[in-house]
């Protein structure tokens, strides 16, 4: 698949997922970024907007395998991964699978569970495999975790752990919609007798496949490596931060980057691709200070200093 053909096939799925959701383009884009860096997706927003409908049309789009975890606070890890169970009939014990098994999961409201079973995500989503009573075993390829979650503010939600939260390539909400918006939604749903809008497939777990390994072949010019690198260390600078941007996270913001030039059928990343990515890949990723807390110090205003204190390359 070539950069032209993986950008059609991108606007497609944005085009299917669109007519089923209320959404800006660019929250769309930043999902497929998801997809495209071979990454996961955080959607943080407050319930009724879209998360949960979001996610499911992304699949249906991308012709993929789906299935739900509703996280609460009594989820066990074993009810995500899966568990052994004694079969009557054969006498032996045989693997149940969870339903971690599937192309993309829907891990909804997140924080909702304790740390110990939203870690059951952590091999899951750096590996692509679960471990089970010592047995290792692949998850379906391709693998794509869509996590939502309430602001933490909202009652009964625990803080992600932070190695878990820097393993999401993007954060990113929906928002609310507009008054427009909100009148069309209203609109769609009254032209159908079902709840839940219709949304088509698009591509198969094939092309799926084939289209996240495009930006391999898109072009970063060492001026431009230096560049993310040097926005990552100013994060790490930044007197109200206590631990910046990781190297983990300069690579996300590379991957993005690439995933960006894609969608713009680009062969090659421009500053700007590097600009718009870098608030929705590296923000969640920053841990304030106590003092930037109580000062309600955003950790969107450490990016956007970022950026601006360092220099633009000419490419």
């Amino acid at each position: 698949m070539d950069i032209d053909e993986a950008a059609s096939e991108c606007a497609a799925v944005t085009d299917a997922v669109r007519s089923g959701v209320v959404a800006d383009r660019t929250f769309v884009e930043r999902i497929l970024l998801g997809v495209l860096a071979r990454g996961h997706v955080l959607l943080e927003d407050v319930p009724g907007t879209g998360k949960t409908l979001t996610a499911r049309s992304v699949a249906t789009a991308l012709g993929l395998s789906f299935s739900r975890v509703q996280f609460t606070p009594d989820l066990l890890p074993s009810d995500v991964t899966g568990t052994h169970i004694f079969n009557e009939k054969d006498r032996e014990f045989e693997f149940q699978r969870g339903p971690i098994f599937a192309n993309i999961v829907l891990a909804d409201e997140i924080n909702r569970a304790p740390p110990k079973t939203q870690s059951a995500l952590l091999e899951a989503m750096e590996e692509g495999q679960v471990t089970v009573d010592g047995e290792t075993r692949e998850l379906p390829k391709p693998f794509f975790v869509i996590a939502t979650q309430n602001p933490v503010e909202h009652e009964g939600t625990f803080p992600l752990p932070e190695a878990q939260v820097d393993r999401f390539v993007v954060k990113t909400s929906i928002g609310y919609p507009d008054r427009d918006g909100e009148v069309e939604l209203l609109r769609r749903r009254a032209g159908r007798e079902t709840r839940s809008p219709h949304v088509e497939t698009v591509l198969t777990p094939e092309r799926v496949s084939d289209l996240r390994s495009v930006p391999e072949g898109v072009r970063v010019e060492d001026d431009l490596l230096g560049y993310m690198a040097d926005i990552a260390r100013a994060t790490r600078e930044d007197r109200r931060v206590e631990v910046g941007v990781s190297p983990r996270g300069t690579q996300r913001l590379f991957e993005a980057a690439r995933a960006q030039a894609v969608l713009y059928g680009r062969a090659f990343v421009t500053p700007d691709d590097i600009k718009d990515v870098a608030h929705p890949v590296l923000a969640h990723r920053i841990v304030l200070t106590p003092d930037a807390k109580v000062e309600n110090v955003r950790k969107a205003a450490v990016v956007a200093d970022a950026l601006d204190s360092v220099p633009v390359p000419t490419v």
